[in-house]
Formats: C-alpha cells, structure tokens, sequence
C-alpha cells in the first residue's frame, strides 16, 4: 500500500499491486462454511444475505462486496456464492472486489434475480435463511416461492465476535485511523471553528489512507452553562467558544472494520471543577471496568466496575460497553441510573472470549443530563486479559 498510508497487505492476482486489500482465500472459506454450519444445524437449505444503500455487513463479510445500492448473496452448502448487484455500472467494480464468488447484475428486480439463483442451486427451497435489513415488501416475493423464512441474523452476529487473526490485522489499521483522526481533531480545532468544519478536519486525516467514515459525533457547550451531555450524532453550525467542552466519538472505517475513541477536550481553557469531576469518575469508571474484563469475565462482573458512576451522584446516557466491528454487537451494557426500559437492570449474559473486541466507555452526566464527559476506546479480549487498540492518549485534553 505504498503512498496510501497504514493497511493490510494487498493481496490477489496483481500482488502487491492489487488495486484493494483482500482478505486471503482461507479466511473468506472459514467464513462461508461457518454459515454452512450454522444453516446444517438449523436444517436451513439456502442462505439469503441482504443488503441496500450501504447497509449490511453480512454481504461483505461473505464476499468482499461493501453494499452499494442494493445487493444479495445466495449461498448454497458446497457451492460458489452468488453475488446480485442492483445498478448495472456497479457490477465490473462488485467483480473485482468480489471473492471467490459469481456476479450478477440485478436486473429489473434484485430479489427477483436472487430467487432464480436460489431456484438454480438444487440446494432445495424447503427453508431459506435470511440475513440483513431485508424490507417488508421483498418478504412476500419470496414467500411465495420457498416453503419457509427463517431470519439468521441472531446466528450471523454470533459469528462476528470472536475475530480472525485476520480481521484484527484490519481492526489494527481502523484504529491507526481513527486515532489519526482525533489527532488531527486536536491539533486543528480553533476557536470560531463549527462542529460540521470539525467534522473537515476528522475526516482529512484518514481518506487518503483508505479510510471512510464510520461515525464522528461531536457536541460542544459552554462549561459555565452547559446544554448538551452526549455526543450529537448530526453536526452542528455552532462555532466553539472558548470555554466550551467538546465531546467527541469518532470511528474511521477500513474496508468494515473500524476502531473507536471516546474523548472529552476543554477549549481555551482548564476544566471547571464539576467537568473535572465528571472526568475523574469517568477514568475511574473506565479503570475499574477494564480491570475485570478478560476471557471467562462476564458482562455483569465488568458491568460492576461501573458502579463509581451512581456512586458519585452522577448516571449515563450512553451504553457503558459494547461489541463492536461487524455491527453493534453483543453484549450491550446500558449506563448506570438510567431510566426506563434498556435500564442498567438487565445485563446479558454473556462471557468474554479472546479474540472479542468491545468499546468500554463511560459516559458521565449530571442528574439534570445538561452536562456530561466521555471517555474510552475499542480494546481487544487477549488469553491474558485485554490489550489496546489504540494509541491516542487517554485523559482530559485540551484544543484550541
């Protein structure tokens, strides 16, 4: 990847010169027949992965396709996928990234297309699984013609948490991104600056690397009247102010595989004792949680380490901790003291494995959620507890 910045190797039939990173041959059959496994055990005859308007990880996950408008793979036990593409221009570049699989273009109608795939397997139409954000409306042509829908996605998310040494190679090159985009959020805000020119300056830092957005929230407010407790998901025309914070959660993509920093920055100014305050419980929080976490740990014992944030009279919007890389992933520990269903009163059950990888991340806020702090990364599950992902420091910062 000379020139382009950090990545995997480049691999394929042009080498080192292949125009896109790939995933080796091995790694995209241990894929394919783990689905396998999971639709034999199941007594399933056929799979259907879905995907449209850039939506649906499962897709690239089998073949090496990001989802553009829309697409569909057909994966029969024992057989080359089949990969339907809607928009006839985006077929030539679906087949040079697709791996290992049959392209077709989608004609008049994708599901349409894909069904005939089906038909044409011999695999049976018996059970067909379905994976992905498959719409209402696709659900009766296909209906009509197989014995049954099964929706799979529980069992494909159960296989997107323990990852390869493959996939943690591009994990590695996700979070080389996305501390390079803090750090370039760091360095270039100014005073005057807007959280949509902020956005700019995150994003500048990885596109010529290969990197795309996967999020950047952000959301500043004055520390001596603050409005705002959580990052924004949609940016706002608001400049920074000096005194403000800027709270940020910023994830760079390589090619599905992000990484993930949750950071708090004073602005042209030191904290105010209650951010300080905020901040401290949060590092604590962050440290207690991360001294539990680790194969055989379960999601309650880490969720514990949590218990400083109620502690201090203070509760959490956002999630404590959750899987991530491959989708919002399991297990999903809300925020202590907050309210309502989703509450911090029911934690999955779930044990840690090596080879998990999880954002920790507390989220402090005040009672009356005008004020708050983040503070945390995406870490990797190791034999011997956790290790980072990251590199950007840890702690309060300060820009501007």
């Amino acid at each position: 990847m000379t020139g382009t910045g950090p990545g995997p190797a480049l691999a394929g039939d042009e080498g080192e010169g292949a125009p896109y990173p790939r995933f080796s041959p091995e790694e995209m059959e241990r894929r394919r027949l783990a689905l396998e496994a999971a639709l034999a055990e199941r007594g399933i005859d056929q799979l259907l992965a879905y995907g449209a308007e850039r939506s649906g990880s499962a897709v690239q996950w089998l073949t090496g396709w990001p989802v553009t408008r829309e697409g569909a793979v057909v994966l029969a036990p024992g057989r080359e996928p089949v990969l339907v593409v809607q928009f006839y221009n985006h077929v030539p570049n679906a087949r040079l990234l697709a791996q290992g699989t049959e392209v077709r273009w989608g004609g008049a109608s994708t599901i349409g297309t894909a069904i005939e795939a089906l038909r044409a397997s011999g695999a049976g139409l018996g059970r067909i699984g379905v994976i992905g954000p498959f719409p209402a409306r696709l659900l009766g042509p296909l209906s009509a013609a197989v014995g049954e829908v099964v929706f799979l996605d529980d069992a494909y998310t159960g296989l997107r948490l323990v990852k390869s040494e493959e996939e943690l190679a591009w994990v590695r090159t996700g979070a080389s991104l996305t501390d390079k985009a803090v750090a370039s959020l760091a360095a270039g805000a100014e005073v005057g600056a807007t959280e949509t020119e902020l956005c700019a300056l995150i994003e500048s830092a990885y596109l010529g690397s290969g990197g795309v957005n996967h999020i950047h929230y952000l959301s500043a407010t004055p520390m001596s009247c603050p409005a705002s407790c959580v990052p924004a998901q949609w940016p706002s025309r608001r400049p920074l102010r000096a005194g403000d914070a800027l709270v940020c959660e910023v994830s760079a993509s390589y090619w599905g595989y992000p990484g993930q920093l949750l950071r708090t920055f004073t602005v042209a100014t030191d904290p105010t004792p209650l951010y300080e305050r905020l901040h401290e419980v949060a590092s604590a929080a962050l440290a207690e949680m991360l001294s539990r976490l680790g194969p055989g740990a379960t999601a309650a014992q880490v969720a514990e380490g949590a218990a400083v944030i109620e502690d201090s009279g203070f509760f959490a919007c956002d999630d404590l901790l959750h899987g991530f890389v491959g989708g919002y992933l399991p297990p999903v520990i809300a925020g202590p003291g907050r309210p309502g269903p989703g509450g911090a009163g029911a934690v999955p059950d779930l044990v840690f494995e090596p080879g998990m990888t999880v954002v920790v991340q507390p989220n402090v806020v005040t009672r009356d959620a005008r004020a708050g702090v983040q503070t945390g990364e995406l870490v990797l599950v190791t034999e011997e507890g956790w290790a980072p992902l990251h590199r950007f420091p840890p702690g309060l910062g300060r820009i501007g």
